[in-house]
């Protein structure tokens, strides 16, 4: 049986070095718990980046699975399947929505929602021919193709791959005066934004702007699109994040979360006056759409609903940032809390280029929990969405417990 040391051997020799992560191997996952090859439990306060709302290996997520795929993996969409139109019924009813786009990851999206703008902009805001404009934010994430960095401002996804995409604005996050400013242009298609940052370290906005950035892209016939890959599906409190404020972005991301973490499935939501621009051949994917994947994300949903994991992420996220703001008061490892639901984050009192968060986050796994930090001084925390109350609070008091070893 190999070891750990020799598993993340073989990555290193073997595998492209394009990522750095914790020196953890991970060979099982049930619920909120994952084990290593040495059989080693841990808590998981990652959930793949929130892929594994619903936890791991959820078993009724799991049955759909294996179910569909001993009938039919997949036909491409050169033909119809007997499953993709329930499942587009199905998604379209859940989240009240016109049509539906289904494509496999996050970042393909993405991709789709502003290819969709963009045609939407030509089509029916009529602006000329290879002028439309995207509005995105500064620190906006939403993955690694030349597409998604273009939209960047992280040197470390930009540097070296540029020329980059034409046609994008980018502007501070949380300004709206920004955004106004940026409307004023009748060339702007969309405007792109996570109602919370996620890979920016959990950046949660003030209370009134998205839904007053929404009402100035209405009065401009400018497009919002809701990037909702890592904040929706449950995760902040509400089935969206933008349900918090009460609106429908004209045009809906998800990701992540929709399979429950166990296939790639994702999908872009709009009305019939956006999506019914793209015409056939304009836009596809293989694999998207595929028999197992809409059987997978039609359980996810039904599992989160089900089980009503929003609104338990709701309670335990409360539960979560007072127990570590009470801590943070008490002491200057920790100069800020913040989140929504079960989406958070603390900063870490760290001076630049140093790796107490890293080191942090080692300490933790010795004890149990498995987390990562993000932007060199800052950890995420966000643990499936069925963790209940005492599981939680063993998980504070590991939290915590590491923390205190690492005081200033």
């Amino acid at each position: 049986m190999l070891t750990s040391k020799n598993i993340i051997e073989l990555e290193y020799r073997y595998g492209a070095h394009n990522y750095h992560p914790l020196p953890v191997v991970l060979e099982k996952g049930s619920g909120i718990f994952l084990w290593d090859v040495e059989g080693k439990k841990y808590f998981d306060f990652l959930s793949a980046y929130s892929a594994v709302n619903q936890g791991h290996c959820h078993p009724k997520i799991i049955s759909a699975l294996v179910n569909q795929s001993q009938k039919l993996t997949l036909t491409s969409r050169a033909f119809h399947n007997n499953i993709l139109g329930q499942y587009e019924k199905f998604i379209t009813q859940f989240f009240a929505y016109d049509k539906v786009l289904p494509m496999n990851t996050g970042v393909e999206g993405g991709e789709t929602a502003v290819k969709l703008a963009r045609k939407w902009g030509y089509e029916v805001k009529k602006i000329p021919k290879d002028s439309a404009k995207i509005v995105f934010v500064e620190g906006n994430f939403w993955g690694r193709t030349l597409g998604a960095i273009s939209s960047s401002t992280d040197p470390s996804s930009t540097n070296g791959f540029g020329p980059f995409m034409p046609g994008y604005e980018i502007i501070p996050y949380n300004d709206l005066e920004a955004l106004k400013n940026s409307l004023k242009d009748p060339n702007v298609a969309a405007f792109m934004v996570e109602p919370i940052q996620g890979e920016a370290g959990v950046v949660v906005p003030d209370e009134n702007y998205l839904l007053d950035a929404y009402n100035m892209c209405k009065s401009k016939n400018v497009l919002f699109i809701a990037d909702e890959v890592q904040t929706g599906i449950g995760r902040t409190g509400k089935m969206l994040c933008c349900d918090h404020h009460g609106f429908k972005p004209d045009i809906l991301i998800l990701g992540k979360a929709l399979s429950g973490g166990v296939f790639p499935v994702s999908a872009i939501l709009a009305s019939d006056e956006v999506m019914l621009t793209i015409k056939p051949g304009e836009h596809g994917s293989t694999f998207g759409g595929n028999p197992v994947a809409c059987q997978v994300a039609i359980s996810a949903l039904n599992v989160i609903k089900e089980e009503k994991l929003a609104e338990n992420a709701q309670l335990m996220g409360e539960v979560f940032r007072t127990r570590l703001q009470d801590f943070a008061d008490n002491n200057n490892i920790v100069t800020k809390v913040r989140g929504k639901g079960l989406l958070n984050a603390i900063v870490i009192n760290d001076k630049e280029g140093s790796d107490i968060a890293w080191n942090i986050c080692l300490n933790m796994a010795e004890k149990g929990l498995l987390a990562k930090p993000t932007h060199g001084n800052i950890i995420r925390f966000a643990p499936p969405l069925i963790i209940n109350r005492k599981e939680l609070d063993d998980c504070i008091d590991i939290i915590i417990s590491s923390l205190k070893e690492f005081e200033v």
